[in-house]
């Protein structure tokens, strides 16, 4: 009952073939930039070398505005992996409040995308995996 000669029916086939190749790569694709901070995070291990509330708490009560949650609990921080790199993030978790210096800690960086060039190679969004005692 086919009424198509074989070789429209085989080049219908291969475009459409072609087509749904095509629709996974853009799929692929969108779903790497739209995600790509957690596609491309890094888990970084080490010993916590430097750890900083962006606001201090003494400056938040002296002032009289209201200051977001998100800024109260804003951390700098650096960890120092074993083999000698120091990788440093912005993270507004609050978990972070609890590390010391001297601690050691297991966390996902998560990178600035590629097209943001004032901020890409840095990381934001220091996810706080695991802290622990350092080995001696």
């Amino acid at each position: 009952m086919n009424t198509l000669p074989k070789s429209i029916y085989a080049s219908i086939k291969n475009k459409v073939a072609w087509l749904f190749g095509f629709l996974i790569l853009v799929t692929i694709a969108a779903f790497t930039l739209h995600y790509y901070s957690y596609v491309f995070s890094r888990k970084v291990s080490g010993e916590v070398i430097g750890i900083d509330r962006v606001i201090q708490p003494s400056t938040i009560i002296g002032v009289t505005s209201q200051v977001p949650a998100s800024q109260i609990f804003s951390f700098a921080l650096a960890i120092k992996e074993a083999g000698g790199e120091i990788v440093t993030a912005s993270s507004e978790d609050r978990q972070w409040a609890v590390v010391e210096k001297g601690q050691c800690a297991e966390a996902r960086f998560f990178p600035y995308p590629f097209w943001e060039l004032e901020k890409s190679g840095t990381y934001f969004g220091a996810r706080l995996l695991k802290i622990y005692d350092c080995p001696k």
